[in-house]
Formats: structure tokens, sequence, C-alpha cells
């Protein structure tokens, strides 16, 4: 594992790059200046990018929420977010598991996410008795983002009609705004310890990869994935032969840094290796 102080070293290394959303990019509320440049001089060097996010909305709506915050459609080559993958599997079923699914919904999840379901041949069902599965989106961060337990009802009954249910974002948590709220990902693995039949997509589901590598079109020894999560970002890269690039000021900062505050690389690497996976390079941001 190398360490680096910046990312132009990473830059002249590798043709593409696979870059995460939250805690590389923005952080939910506002774009990291110094990502927006990086992403500037990648354009400048020709160099082409996808956006990789675990956000439970369509790529057009992630889109939309960045242009607000700055981040010019132009920056990047091109997006996938689970919510897309979500979609398009919920349209054109891959397995036997989507297509048995039925056409009634129960949403766990806040209405900002709905759009993942529009234009589908699929009906609200207002709650879990009346539904053929579950898509979780996860909680509505702007209400009460780290109580767990407020979910158990609802994931009880769910399990209690043997709801399928679909993960569309795999994240556990993330920091938004400065503070860790609760994603999907973490209702599911309670749904699964309730006996719940769950599939999540996105990171690091190694599925997600097929259509971002169709899509820079490049050899994947040319690419680099870049994220802050070790779990999903660096495993689901390792997990399909990517090299990977850990952004140590996301998700798992606190645990990397020293008493002084700075980035400690010892300790970066002993919670990799406890993670079980190796990036092949740190860096404290995604700046040039």
């Amino acid at each position: 594992m190398q360490h680096y102080s910046r990312f132009a070293p990473l830059a002249e290394r590798y043709s593409g790059f696979i870059l995460d959303l939250w805690g590389v990019i923005h952080d939910g509320i506002n774009a990291f200046p110094h990502a927006v440049e990086t992403l500037r001089r990648l354009r400048a060097a020709g160099k082409r990018t996808l956006l990789l996010s675990n956000v439970p909305r369509p790529n057009d709506a992630a889109q939309t929420m960045m242009r607000r915050m700055g981040i010019e459609d132009s920056l990047y080559t091109g997006i996938l977010t689970s919510g897309e993958a979500v979609r398009r599997a919920l349209r054109n079923p891959p397995d036997l598991w989507w297509a048995e699914l039925g056409p009634r919904v129960f949403h766990l999840g806040p209405d900002r996410d709905r759009p993942v379901l529009e234009g589908l041949p699929l009906v609200l069902a207002p709650h879990p008795a009346e539904a053929d599965f579950v898509l979780n989106t996860g909680p509505d961060d702007h209400r009460n983002p780290s109580n767990i337990e407020e979910f158990e009802p609802v994931l009880v009954d769910c399990a209690r009609h043997r709801l399928k249910m679909i993960c569309a974002n795999p994240d556990l948590e993330v920091i938004r705004g400065g503070g860790r709220v609760l994603c999907a990902g973490a209702l599911a693995v309670r749904y699964q310890e309730l006996g719940g039949d769950v599939r999540s997509l996105g990171k690091p589901d190694p599925a997600i990869y097929q259509p971002v590598l169709e899509q820079l079109g490049l050899p994947p020894a040319e690419v680099l994935a870049v994220g802050d999560s070790l779990r999903t970002d660096i495993a689901g890269a390792v997990g399909v032969d990517l090299a990977a690039c850990w952004v140590l000021d996301g998700i798992h900062g606190a645990a990397v840094k020293d008493a002084a505050g700075l980035f400690d690389t010892t300790a970066a690497e002993a919670v990799a290796d406890e993670a079980g996976v190796r990036p092949v390079a740190t860096v404290p941001r995604f700046a040039w």
C-alpha cells in the first residue's frame, strides 16, 4: 500500500477512474471544492471518469442534486447509481428471483426516493400485508437518522409476511454534512437477522462493475477505483480485481487519525487489514 499526499501521481498512472460520490466528491449537501478541481484536472488530461454511487435514486436525480452543488455534467464521463441499477433490474429481471417479485411494492424509505419506481408497472402498497415485496431505500435522514430501533416494527411486519427485500443502498451509514446517518444497508442487515430474503444492488456487488467497465471502455488494468468506504468502495473493487485508492478523510476518518488530528498511515494499514482488503494506495482527500 502506497501513501500519497495528493491524487496527481495516481492520475498519471491510470487512464480511467471509478469514483465514489459521498465522502469523495461531496458530503450529501455540499461539493468538496478540491474534488471538483480534481475532476477538472482529470478531464483536461483526457482521463475517463465514471461516478459510481450507492445512492438509492436514479442517475438523473443524482445529477440534479450535483448540479445544485456546482458539479457540472461535463466534469465526468458517466454515472451509475444503485437506484438506477434497481430500476433496470425491475424493468428487465436478471434472474428468477427478480422475475417472481410480483407487482405490489411496499416502499420503506422517504418520498424523495420514489423516482426509482417511476414509470415501472408496479403498484405502491400502503402496508406490508398488501405487498408482494419491499423496496428498502433507507431512513429519512432529515427525521431521525441514527435510531435503527424505530424501524424494528416495520421490519418485523415485512418478515412476518415473508416479503423479499430489495436494498437500493448497501451502505450501512454515510457522513452527511459532517454527521453520520443511517443507510438502507443497516436495515437490510437487520432484516436478514430476522430471516428476511434480501438482494442488494450497488457496491460491493461484483455485478455493478460490469456496466461501469463497459461504459469506461478501458482494460481493467488501466482503471483505478476511488472511494472512502472499505466495506463497499474498496472491497467491491478488489473483488473484481480492480486497483483501488482509499480516501482516508471519509467514513473511516476518525479511526485513522492520530491525537493531533493528522492521518496516521500505520493506523490506516491496520484498519484495512482488519477489514480484509488491501487498496493499492491512500490519499487524505480526493485533491489534486
